[in-house]
């Protein structure tokens, strides 16, 4: 214990003393040939509230050198006051000075301002709130243990910083007054609106309001997806199918694909003008139509879109299902139909719940295939797009919009954490399980091959065009052989000054690349640590905290995208036009895949593996590290392959925060479909599936295969057992 306050005193005071406090971009005293002034030098030259942090640094040095039992009182002062005086200086001073004309009145005007905070600001704000969580655990909170309090802290303030405080900023949007009226009617007005809740739809008056167009297409997307996302499970654990590793890929093809490509694709096959259209015109006589526009069309592209993710949540769940319980089921005379309905499919419950819930919330934040697709069929991610861009520029009405889709997020929660319940369903033991799997009942293993490999040869289909529609000069018009796209997009040449890349879309592909193998990582870490936090730890306001941690993904990009410019374009942290700002965005906006993956995967595990391991004497870090994450390798697989895709896929949010420095691979393609540029746009998309699937391969063997099983000598030859972690 000893150690870790000596460290973080040492961090704190060499973060204060030493680093650059503002931005490089300041001018503040530059020192050692241009290095900007720390906080103790600016707190000396014109920033005299930086001066106080001091105090709090050396409060509680004379307890940690005597190793005083009041050491934690003193950290918990020290943090408390050392982070609240930087939040308070930081929100209350910005460029131009006071932030409220009524500090100005009250202290008088100060000689200057201060921009954003830069890495020596970070790291004392970290060693302040480190203090804070090591004190906490020195009096007693989370039963002493400064890892797991220390990773509560973090991820509270983390989430607090770059989820609570941009969306609370958009949301404050929704109070704005309008016209004669005040803040709070102008709310009840936008909250009311009978473009909203309209249920002319069912009377035949007029359409449906968004709130029920979204509900009714994340229902069906989120049942649909679950369906499809476990028949592919299913099918790649419990089936003998001899192409599973083929299956598998087919599967996620989907989530690697830019959402508007696949609508495009989808309309170049079904639109009026589409070829399977024209086909069936020509030869049944059956007549043109744009019957694919509206809820079927986007229905079916989210379908494409987010089954990937079911599937990829379901699989660790079917396979920590141990087969000793089946076994034992089939030892009291159950068939294989009573086996399954009555202890396989309970188990599985848990990842079955977060499937939906993820397949619910990502087609009502879904922006992509309702802008494409949609026709009249309006939902409310695209109401709010157009409200914050449109003609209309009312970003109360953004905001409000906003404020309706968060509160069907939260009650697709509150279903899911109902019919889930309380119960256990723990699978993996310390022991490692031997036997097989059992079969599926006949007539389900028939009905599981007739919803996966139909819907897998339909993919297969698809991408076989979109990559064809890359090789020739436009597709469904002149569909002549060429390579133009790719040699505009990825040129090579060689010259004296050695290899020159002319192609115009190398910047984007480099920064898409650098900033996914970023966040990707950094995204399944604090996912997973979240995951074992709420599975495996009760601490008072864990709802809350889960709730917060679903927060950016219950809010569509674009809403995201306008409310980190709006927090990060001024002071205390200032990040846009960075790359940090894109990392921070995919981090947070794409962590709740991975929470759950984690909580599905986690709710197998039995809690003796980790009492037994703290009673060996590991802490909780070395029981994550050495007997929990072996075990979560099917969620790790999930939460990187969805990260590393998800940030270079991405289209909403990056539309806002692409700068011309640090220009992303989506906002090039959507900038190729607006001049009508789709034989480069499907190039770069096809080169795009290429690279993501060299990259979950990567991820897959990095990780590797979750380890459970024993050998047995009656296991099939086609599908060995694996051997106990």
């Amino acid at each position: 214990m000893f150690r870790s306050h000596l460290l973080w005193l040492i961090v704190g005071w060499i973060a204060w003393t030493i680093a650059p406090w503002y931005g490089f971009a300041s001018s503040r005293q530059p020192i050692l040939g241009g290095w900007p002034a720390s906080g103790l030098l600016a707190g000396l030259d014109d920033a005299p509230w930086l001066l106080p942090l001091g105090l709090f640094l050396a409060l509680p040095v004379p307890f940690v050198a005597t190793r005083s039992r009041l050491v934690g009182p003193a950290l918990v002062v020290a943090g408390a006051g050392g982070l609240g005086w930087m939040m308070l200086q930081g929100v209350a001073i910005i460029h131009k000075g006071w932030a409220w004309p009524f500090l100005a009145d009250l202290f008088g005007p100060i000689a200057a301002g201060q921009p954003g905070m830069g890495f020596g600001a970070m790291a004392t704000a970290l060693a302040f709130l480190f203090f804070l969580t090591m004190g906490l655990a020195a009096r007693g909170a989370m039963k002493g243990d400064r890892f797991t309090t220390g990773a509560i802290g973090l991820l509270v303030a983390s989430i607090s910083l770059f989820v609570f405080w941009p969306v609370s900023t958009v949301f404050s949007q929704a109070m704005l007054p309008d016209a004669d009226m005040s803040g709070p009617a102008a709310l009840i007005h936008r909250l009311t609106a009978k473009d909203i809740w309209s249920l002319g739809c069912v009377t035949g008056t007029t359409r449906c309001g968004v709130v029920w167009n979204s509900v009714v297409l994340g229902t069906l997307c989120g049942v649909i997806t679950t369906v499809l996302g476990l028949a592919f499970a299913l099918v790649a654990t419990r089936t003998t199918f001899p192409y599973q590793r083929l299956l598998r890929l087919l599967s996620v093809l989907p989530i690697i694909t830019p959402p508007f490509v696949i609508g495009l694709a989808v309309i170049l096959l079904f639109g009026r003008n589409g070829t399977v259209t024209l086909f069936l015109a020509e030869n049944f006589g059956l007549t043109a139509t744009r019957w694919i526009y509206g809820l079927p069309g986007i229905l079916l592209t989210q379908t494409l879109a987010f089954t990937p993710i079911a599937f990829l949540v379901l699989i660790g769940v079917v396979q920590g299902i141990a087969p000793s319980m089946e076994e034992a089921a089939q030892t009291l005379r159950a068939g294989r139909w009573q086996t399954f309905r009555r202890v396989t499919w309970p188990l599985m419950r848990p990842g079955l719940a977060n499937a939906f819930l993820v397949g619910f919330i990502e087609s009502l934040a879904d922006f992509g295939n309702p802008l494409v697709m949609g026709g009249g069929y309006e939902v409310l991610s695209t109401k709010i797009f157009y409200a914050v861009v449109g003609a209309q520029n009312d970003p109360g009405r953004a905001a409000a919009l906003g404020i309706v889709l968060l509160a069907l997020c939260i009650g697709a929660f509150l279903v899911q954490r109902r019919w889930v319940g309380t119960g256990s369903y723990t699978t993996v033991g310390g022991k490692g399980f031997a036997g097989t799997p059992a079969e599926l009942p006949r007539w389900l293993k028939n009905a599981v091959y007739a919803t996966a490999l139909p819907w897998a040869a339909f993919t297969f289909l698809l991408y076989g065009l979109i990559l064809y529609g890359g090789f020739v000069e436009n597709w469904g018009r002149n569909n002549t052989f060429t390579l133009r796209h790719y040699v505009t997009a990825f040129g090579l040449d060689w010259n004296q000054y050695g290899l020159l890349w002319t192609g115009r879309a190398w910047n984007s592909l480099f920064t898409t690349l650098e900033v996914s193998a970023v966040s990707a990582p950094l995204t399944a870490a604090m996912g997973l640590i979240t995951a074992y936090l709420l599975v495996r730890q009760r601490f008072t306001g864990q709802a809350t905290f889960e709730f917060m941690t679903m927060l950016s993904f219950a809010i569509p990009g674009t809403v995201i995208g306008v409310a980190y410019i709006l927090a990060f374009n001024q002071p205390p942290v200032e990040l846009t036009g960075t790359a940090a700002i894109l990392v921070v965005c995919f981090v947070f906006r794409n962590m709740p895949v991975a929470i759950r993956a984690g909580v599905a995967a986690m709710s197998q595990l039995d809690k003796n593996l980790d009492e037994c391991a703290l009673t060996l004497g590991a802490n909780s870090a070395q029981t994550i590290r050495r007997v929990i994450m072996p075990l979560l390798r099917p969620a790790i697989v999930a939460a990187l392959v969805y990260s590393f895709v998800r940030a270079i896929t991405s289209v909403s949010a990056v539309i806002f925060l692409v700068s011309a420095r640090h220009d992303m691979a989506t906002s090039y393609i959507v900038g190729r479909v607006e001049i009508g540029d789709f034989g480069l746009a499907i190039a770069y998309s096809s080169v795009l599936v290429v690279l993501m699937g060299l990259a979950i391969i990567f991820i897959q063997w990095i990780v590797g295969e979750r380890r459970i099983a024993r050998p047995t000598p009656h296991a099939p030859a086609a599908r060995p057992q694996e051997v106990a972690a």
